[in-house]
């Protein structure tokens, strides 16, 4: 009997062990992030439900770090792109990984637009076009940080920045706050707000990189990707729109049905060759203003499911067309070719120049308010 109480024991303490085995998330210390950068301090904040779902966030570009959620084995994985310290993204030859970009996401053509009957010549930093608000865009900012929980109870962190009249070439003094928030449903939500003191454009988006392997060493074309979408928006060979809205239809940019992102990326068709793959601007269906789902990608390997949602009239899909390697993120990940797809919510690219494209203008007394829904299921 006594032989048997002790067989008992063991597979009891060898269940336990097995359970404790599964990996949670894990947390990179203050002390990998503690900087200071143009005499302000930059720190890292984590946020984490009950569940297990965690985040990490840092003021320098107020730049989402990492993303633990769980796989269906009940194992944590980080489903984005970053580094482990801060150095990491400050010498990083991709200036992109999971910073806020602004004041105008995506491209503006030549860097120029007219409000107001002035015309404003922004400063330059793709190919003669201003990409993700100019070369010291909001990715570069230290941001005023706010942790604290909200009135659910749940992990936030407010980002903050005064982006000076003149900056980039932008008009207006534009104060603008990005809350990062880890729900109680396994969502990261980002919401935003801005005001400025004159008339001015903006488009802000996250630019994280997610991989629902859970590693950049497997690509991201096993990924399946729905959108919601029944049109997209054509460019020139720079990527800036022609001014058209055109069908889906028929086009290797339809993914109305859930697709393989790497079924069709070789397809011989301009916008695909423009983007060297997917770098497409998706014009949602849905009414302006509501939160609905916009996209949703799955990755049968984990069993992870992302669906996106946002009260946004677009979605840039791109597929790490130009990932070469040269960047080593965390845990030693080298960010390889096609290791990682953007979801970027935002308004059209170059809609200042385009008078049938949603206004990004925002003015005196109005207030610019964004919601972007990222949240996390696992498919058994």
């Amino acid at each position: 009997m006594k032989n048997i109480f002790l067989s008992f024991i063991v597979v009891a303490l060898f269940i336990t062990s097995c359970s404790s085995n599964k990996k949670a998330a894990q947390v990179f210390p203050q002390s990998n992030f503690d900087t200071i950068v143009d005499g302000k301090k930059v720190s890292v904040y984590t946020l984490k439900n009950a569940n297990g779902v965690t985040a990490q966030i840092t003021n320098y570009g107020a730049r989402l770090v990492s993303l633990w959620v769980p796989d269906n084995k009940g194992e944590f994985k980080d489903v984005v792109w970053g580094f482990e310290t801060i150095k990491g993204y400050l010498t990083a030859k991709d200036l992109f990984a999971g910073p806020i970009v602004g004041r105008y996401g995506n491209r503006i053509g030549k860097g120029q637009f007219s409000l107001d009957g002035k015309a404003y010549q922004l400063t330059l930093n793709d190919h003669g076009n201003q990409l993700h608000g100019g070369a010291k865009g909001f990715f570069t900012k230290v941001w005023d940080a706010r942790p604290f929980k909200n009135d659910k109870g749940e992990d936030a962190v407010e980002m903050t920045y005064l982006s000076p009249a003149g900056e980039e070439g932008y008009p207006g003094n534009l104060t603008i706050k990005v809350t990062y928030t880890i729900t109680a449903k396994n969502e990261l939500a980002i919401n935003y707000s801005a005001t400025t003191d004159s008339a001015t454009v903006l488009n802000p988006t996250s630019h994280a990189y997610f991989n629902l392997h859970g590693t950049t060493a497997q690509s991201t074309n096993s990924h399946i990707l729905t959108i919601y979408a029944d049109k997209y928006t054509p460019t020139d060979s720079l990527l800036i729109p022609t001014g058209e809205v055109a069908d889906l239809t028929n086009t290797p940019l339809d993914f109305r049905k859930p697709t393989v992102i790497g079924e069709r990326i070789k397809t011989d068709f301009v916008a695909l060759k423009y983007g060297k793959g997917y770098d497409h601007n998706f014009v949602l269906n849905k009414k302006a203003g509501e939160v609905t789902l916009a996209a949703e990608v799955y990755e049968p390997a984990t069993g992870i499911v992302m669906k996106v949602s946002t009260n946004q009239p677009a979605l840039q899909f791109y597929s790490g067309n130009f990932m070469d390697g040269v960047d080593t993120g965390k845990r030693g990940d080298k960010h390889n070719y096609r290791c990682g797809i953007a979801l970027e919510t935002q308004n059209y690219p170059d809609a200042p120049n385009h008078a049938n494209f949603p206004t990004s203008v925002l003015k005196p007394g109005e207030t610019y308010k964004q919601v972007a829904i990222y949240a996390f299921e696992v498919k058994k």
